[in-house]
């Protein structure tokens, strides 16, 4: 299922042999360029080396299937193999140049010939010797260097090279970027950007739990003993069992956040611009400062550099003091007039220096903290002027000021991207852009919402008006002119942007040459939604009639049609699974279309084909789409669809199509192999076999394991030319393959593969019941791209008949499609079309089917046998949409919990599931609530509907400023008025008992299902729930963000918010995220390498990926922390615990600054660097480090969770390592309860827990309770693996020694107290646990496999790792004998 972008053939980007070089830390990716024949021999064996690139993120788990797709492909790709060389090459190593600075000594700096001479500059401003300099040039012998020139075309630059820091004379601009940069310099430690949600900078707290940087190599300088020094006691409340659930430990304060002050005052004077005659003297602009020491200063900025000038607060004297202390840069003249400033600035910029990068650097989407602390509001005179500017911080620097976005979108899709250095360009381009974007579209948006912008329409009521800010557009979601009336007025209205968004999404991913999409952005923020999109050229200027050249303003009334657009369209529609379909007009006439009705198609005064409203991009659900006269399949009906729904704007996910096709794909390659069969069996009786005997024999050598993917590939019987069908297919694969939901960034070694749907259809039953079906398969797969004439009209037949069964399209190829009209109100088919509108009418009742009896099935069986955890509402929703269901089913999918035998082990989804919906609801109501507000009330009516929400105080009410009751009696006659924000109190009404009858009322309604309960306490103890975890939800799903300290939530007597514990209220932002293919490629083939067991081969490819990916997004992003998961994974399987722990404290970093401090991947970040700490000796480390993961898995879930038993193992063993008996039985045998409770009392975990607390009481030396653990044990292992296996050898041999050791102390004790005092007592051996011993069992239980190897195994294992390279080399791959991998994984319970 690996797809290459566009046309490289395959063999290029994945084949490339292991000598990938990967110096990501000096900033050089290097890719070697790889011989020729060493690719040439990997293709020719079939590309086995390179088969199964299928892993869990939502590509489907059929891992026989291999990238030969057919075998006409690796033929071609050999044939381009020569004009493709030159695409490796992508730069040569790096080199070294001296630079030096003035008053500095001169130093090394590494870098690469790609790099621009404007890195350099950025790099040393970042320098803690060279920060406070901005404005300088760099030159090479005198002569100087282009900033935006590449290092490789400066002539004379070479190793060595001497570059001199020269000093320029300063502009406007320049000094302005100056000051700027100072005050960052200034506010570099200062955490309170973090908590504001701005400039891109969000929360991390790992360096609290490390104490610092975790050292380059992870080895830490050992004071002494270090068991003596572990203080191992966790807080009350982390222990098993606590009830306390605090909030303040989840922003832990760090010594570093109380800043050194180095200036009381920076900011602009009032006496700016400098008047005219003081221009000509060269002044720019005045500073106005206050020093440490109460030192009131005036400072010109100049042409030439910063002095100190005359002037007052009062009087204006720009003439220099005398000393006027001039000097190139601020820093330097601050240090000279203030001491403090001098000692301060040093020592901060030490500790800049010391954090680590990633603590640093700018996110690429903002993230939002639902909590802060009260930070003080300090002066800032960038910020001040910022807020003021319609342009974004820096954006004065860009020529021509505004940007247009929709220029920029577009002409980085325009870029060239033939190879991959080209694509990399292209994508990193169209990242930066994208969020860019994202965050203009977000500012604008607050402030539309917030009343700070004029609407091009002031004359309408509010909620009609329409807004241009910063060359974006802006609407609300309201059903403005009617246009919604017939799909549900404002609830379509709200729905139709996020289905939009997704439509562009999905166009976007297939990426057509010449086909243009709008940046859209969707805002939710104070209970309004706004839709921000790019403003296509021209648009403006005329009426929408005359610009829509394709499909219909009126909903199916007008349609008309454009061959351009049909042209460009039915290149998506395979990709997007759209058919082609003839609607009428209203004059009766037939127009054919290539996407749904409503999708315009608009040529832009630039020329560009642009489509938007891409609302109905994916077909209808007919679960929530009621229609007279259509009946839903019977099993559908009982679980009581079709269900009455808000809007008529309900569609299938992407995900689904893509599942439900794969599904039919299978069905129908299995009916082609049935039939097949029977023919074969018929004809064997007669004579005249061997024209499909010899086609399949043929087939299968040159073909070995073929299996196409779905929705790709021809199964044509009329394709003669197989070379060119190879390269239709890389280019509809690599269209593809952007658009499968990579949900959480690649997924972990550990995790089961996740996207597969196991329907009864599937999998091995009937693989078993029909023999020889394999070779059936492959006889169908004889049909493939063979030449039309070798193939009999039988087969033909074959073909035809599965092709009717599974609703394809085509009657010669596998090949489904959806008719996004279908159920339109208003649009009419031709009378010639019928056949095929009752066809697809069909297929979308047995896609909506196949959602509720198979992909709700096939959840609820991933959650049972735990591979899906979800940890949290948001993880629930990803594992619900990884499998196509929408959110609108959760109900469904909980009354499916509530029906199934295992109940008690799907305890926690449930739960978690309860308090998605019952949020979900409570974010329904505040989000009218809200509208009502207006913006001086607006925390106190936060506040309110939080102690309505959560608090037990039975009579909450509104606390309004004094003057608003004044005002309360006028508002009451006319609170039934729409709320449009005037002065509206009926907000103050809300009662406790009127929330939870609404809440109740919205989950019967909306979600269809039934809460019982009348209020926060009964709900509660009712689901056991906790209050802390609902208020996570709810603030992060409405962008409310609290004040950070401890609520009493169960008081009677008082509520548990006041309206000084509302800080903020953030925007919810979606938007598209642009992918990085060929860096996903590359990730993908690594992990497979690493499932098939190359470990070497699958690191270096995912080293290479890594590389990629800093390429595309920068440093900071969701994908690039799931590669350093991964990579640390195998440096610690393959022995090297620094480098592990090195990737491991990146990837927390990274997961705490772009998810979230306290998001269920963090926490599972935070377990995977616990156990490398452990490693690498770092015991108190490791214990911190899992105390905080246990600490936010009590907040985030609570403790009753699978991951819970995981962790508490963890804990515990940790502890036994450190001797801290007690305290490491209390954590295990929590998690062999849970273990019970979730695997059931016979899983082999269970067992394992049973081992592990054993082994803690033989330490304890109280062998009655260890025999009896280990008996259980021992149990569990016979009945589940037999007597012969290792592992019950194993814990029978533990079971006889621990025998004699009790024997062995009764002996003793009975001595002593026959002979008293002066009995001869032997000695007890009573067993410390060595490190050794404890890790390997901590290996065992986190699921890592090679180590419980001796030494020995190791080498060995290695010289096999060797061997099997070795023959793949040599190109004759056998299948690889994994024997000795699986005993190992049966031996042990793999996570």
């Amino acid at each position: 299922m690996v797809s290459k972008t566009d046309d490289i053939p395959t063999s290029v980007p994945t084949c490339t042999p292991a000598d990938l070089a990967n110096d990501a830390r000096n900033g050089v990716q290097d890719i070697k360029e790889p011989s020729k024949t060493s690719l040439k021999d990997s293709c020719g064996c079939g590309h086995s080396a390179e088969t199964a690139m299928v892993n869990g993120d939502g590509a489907h788990g059929h891992t026989e299937e291999s990238e030969s797709k057919q075998d006409g492909n690796s033929k071609t790709d050999l044939g381009e193999e020569s004009n493709e060389q030159e695409v490796i090459v992508i730069q040569d190593t790096g080199f070294t140049l001296k630079i030096q600075a003035p008053g500095a000594e001169p130093f090394d700096l590494q870098v690469s010939p790609q790099e621009m001479v404007q890195e350099i500059h950025q790099v040393l401003m970042d320098r803690e010797d060279t920060c406070h300099r901005t404005c300088f040039s760099l030159q090479l012998d005198g002569n100087v260097l282009d900033n935006f020139a590449e290092l490789k075309s400066i002539e004379g630059l070479q190793e060595g090279s001497l570059l001199k820091v020269v000093e320029e004379p300063y502009t406007v601009r320049e000094a302005r970027i100056h000051v700027r940069h100072i005050r960052d310099l200034l506010k570099s430690l200062d955490p309170s950007d973090a908590y504001n949600g701005v400039d891109c900078n969000s929360l991390s707290f790992l360096s609290i739990f490390t104490d610092g940087d975790l050292g380059d190599s992870g080895k830490r300088k050992k004071k002494g003993n270090e068991l003596e020094q572990i203080d191992c006691t966790p807080p009350e409340y982390i222990l098993p069992g606590s009830k306390e659930r605090p909030l303040v430990p989840l922003q832990p304060q760090n010594k570093d956040w109380k800043p050194l002050q180095c200036l009381k005052v920076l900011m602009m004077s009032g006496w700016n611009p400098p008047p005219g005659n003081r221009k000509m003297h060269g002044d720019l602009m005045y500073l106005y400062i206050v020093t440490v020491e109460e030192r009131h200063v005036s400072i010109t900025a100049s042409t030439r550099g910063f002095y100190l000038n005359q002037s007052t607060t009062y009087t204006f004297n720009p003439k220099p003091t005398n000393p006027s202390f001039l000097t190139h840069s601020l820093v330097e003249l601050l240090s000279q007039i203030s001491p403090a400033f001098k000692k301060n600035f040093t020592a901060l910029q030490k500790k800049r220096v010391q954090r680590h990068l990633f603590e640093r650097i700018a996110t690429p989407f903002q993230v939002y903290s639902w909590t802060a602390p009260q930070v003080d509001h300090a002066m800032d005179c960038v910020r001040a002027e910022d807020a003021y500017t319609s342009r974004l911080g820096y954006e004065e620097h860009i020529p021509g000021q505004t940007r247009d976005w929709n220029e920029e979108l577009q002409t980085t899709k325009e870029l060239p991207r033939k190879n991959l250095p080209e694509r990399l360009l292209r994508e990193r381009a169209v990242f930066k852009v994208h969020s860019d974007f994202a965050a203009a579209a977000t500012r604008g948006a607050m402030a539309v919402i917030d009343g700070n912008v004029m609407a091009i329409n002031p004359g309408e009521e509010t909620r009609m008006q329409m807004f241009i800010w910063n060359n974006i557009f802006f609407s609300l979601g309201f059903d403005v002119r009617d246009h919604y009336r017939e799909l549900g007025g404002d609830a379509a209205a709200h729905a139709a942007p996020t289905n939009d968004l997704n439509g562009v999404r999905a166009y976007g991913a297939v990426d057509i040459e010449g086909l243009y999409t709008l940046g859209t952005v969707v805002v939710d923020y104070r209970g309004y939604r706004v839709t921000a999109q790019s403003i296509i050229p021209g648009i403006l200027e005329r009426e929408q009639e005359q610009s829509v050249i394709y499909g219909s303003i009126d909903f199916g009334k007008t349609v008309v049609c454009h061959e351009k657009y049909m042209e460009l369209l039915e290149k998506t529609s395979r990709p997007l699974k759209v058919q082609k379909h003839k609607v009428l007009n209203e004059k009766n006439e037939s127009v054919e279309l290539c996407s749904s009705v409503e999708c315009k198609g608009i040529i832009g005064n630039d020329g560009r084909h642009y489509i938007l409203d891409l609302l109905r991009t994916f077909p209808p659900d007919l679960n929530f789409l009621p229609v007279d006269g259509e009946e839903l399949p019977p099993e559908t009906r009982l679980q009581g669809f079709p269900r009455q729904h808000r809007h008529r704007l309900a569609c299938l996910r992407q995900e689904l199509i893509e599942a439900f096709v794969e599904h039919r794909y299978l069905l129908f390659m299995k009916m082609a192999a049935l039939q097949l069969m029977q023919q074969k069996a018929n004809k064997d009786t007669k004579t005249d076999t061997p024209a499909i005997r010899e086609t399949s024999e043929k087939s299968i050598e040159s073909n070995p394991d073929t299996i196409q993917t779905p929705g790709v590939t021809e199964v044509s019987t009329e394709q003669t030319d197989s070379g060119t069908s190879g390269d239709t297919q890389a280019e509809t694969d690599g269209e593809e393959n952007p658009s499968k939901p990579a949900t959480n960034g690649p997924l972990d070694l550990t995790t089961v593969q996740n996207g597969d749907c196991r329907n009864p259809l599937d999998g091995k039953e009937l693989e078993e019941s029909i023999p020889g079906l394999a070779q059936a398969k492959e006889l169908a797969e004889t049909l493939v791209g063979e030449d039309g004439s070798c193939v009999d009209p039988k087969s033909r037949e074959v073909v035809l008949n599965a092709c009717k069964a599974v609703g394809s399209i085509s009657n010669t190829s596998f090949d489904i499609r959806f008719n996004p009209d279908i159920f339109s109100p208003g649009v009419r088919f031709p009378e010639e079309c019928t056949d095929d509108v009752q066809k697809q009418k069909q297929l979308l009742k047995d896609a909506s089917t196949f959602l509720v009896s198979c992909q709700i099935p096939s959840l609820i069986k991933d959650c049972l046998d735990h591979s899906a955890v979800p940890m949290d509402g948001a993880t629930l929703t990803e594992a619900l949409h990884q499998r196509g269901i929408n959110v609108r089913y959760l109900g469904s999918v909980l009354e499916f919990m509530d029906k199934t035998p295992a109940k008690a082990q799907l305890e926690h989804i449930y739960r978690i599931g309860i308090i998605e919906l019952i949020t979900r609801c409570a974010k329904h109501i505040f989000k009218a609530y809200l509208q009502g507000v207006e913006l001086s009330a607006l925390s106190a009516a936060v506040s309110h509907f939080l102690n309505c929400f959560l608090s037990s105080f039975p009579d909450a009410v509104a606390h309004l400023p004094p003057d608003e009751l004044a005002s309360r009696r006028k508002s009451r006659k006319r609170r039934n008025k729409v709320p449009t924000g005037g002065d509206n109190t009926a907000w103050t009404n809300l009662t406790p008992q009127e929330l939870w009858k609404n809440i109740a009322c919205e989950a019967q309604s909306y979600y269809h299902y039934t809460i019982k309960c009348d209020g926060v306490d009964q709900l509660v103890e009712n689901y056991n729930l906790q209050k802390i975890t609902l208020l996570r939800e709810i603030s992060i799903k409405t962008g409310i963000q609290i004040l950070i300290k401890e609520y009493n939530f169960d008081s009677r007597h008082k509520p548990a918010f006041t309206e000084e514990d509302i800080l903020n209220i953030f925007p919810v932002v979606k938007h598209v995220n642009p992918k990085a293919s060929d860096a996903f490629h590359f990730f993908q083939s690594g992990q497979a390498k690493v499932q098939q067991g190359f470990l070497k081969e699958g690191c270096e490819l995912i080293s290479e990926a890594l590389n990629l990916f800093n390429n595309v997004y920068g440093a900071m992003h969701v994908e690039i922390c799931a590669c350093l998961r991964l990579l640390a994974r195998l440096n610690y399987i393959m022995g090297d615990h620094p480098e592990a722990l090195s990737n491991q404290q990146k990837a927390v970093l990274m997961s705490e600054r772009v998810l979230g401090v306290e998001h269920p991947n963090t926490i599972q970040e935070y377990m995977h660097l616990a156990l490398y700490c452990f490693a690498n000796g770092q015991l108190s480390t490791a214990l911190k480090l899992l105390y905080r993961a246990r600490y936010l898995m009590f907040l985030v879930t609570g403790e009753d969770h699978p991951e819970m038993a995981l962790l508490d193992s963890n804990i515990g063993l940790v502890l036994h390592g450190v001797m801290e008996y007690d305290l490491a039985l209390r954590f295990l045998e929590n998690a062999l309860t849970i273990n019970t409770k979730y695997h059931g009392p016979r899983s082999l975990k269970v067992a394992l827990s049973h081992h592990v607390v054993a082994r803690v009481y033989e330490s304890k030396a109280e062998f009655r309770s260890a025999l009896q653990h280990e008996k259980e044990g021992y149990t569990i292992y016979k009945n589940q693996m037999g007597e012969a296996h290792e592992k019950t050898k194993e814990s029978s041999e533990y079971l006889k020694y621990l025998t004699q050791q009790a024997v062995a102390l009764q002996r003793t004790m009975n001595e002593i107290y026959k002979n008293g005092s002066n009995a001869s007592i032997t000695p007890l051996k009573f067993t410390a646990p060595s490190m050794a011993s404890v890790l390997e069992q901590l290996n065992i239980i986190n699921g890592i496999i090679f180590i419980p190897l001796s030494q020995k195994d190791l080498e060995n294992l290695k010289a096999e790792v060797q061997r099997r390279q070795h023959l793949q080399e040599l190109g004759k791959m056998e299948e690889p004998s994994d024997d000795g991998l699986l005993e190992l994984e049966d031996k042990i319970p793999v996570d």
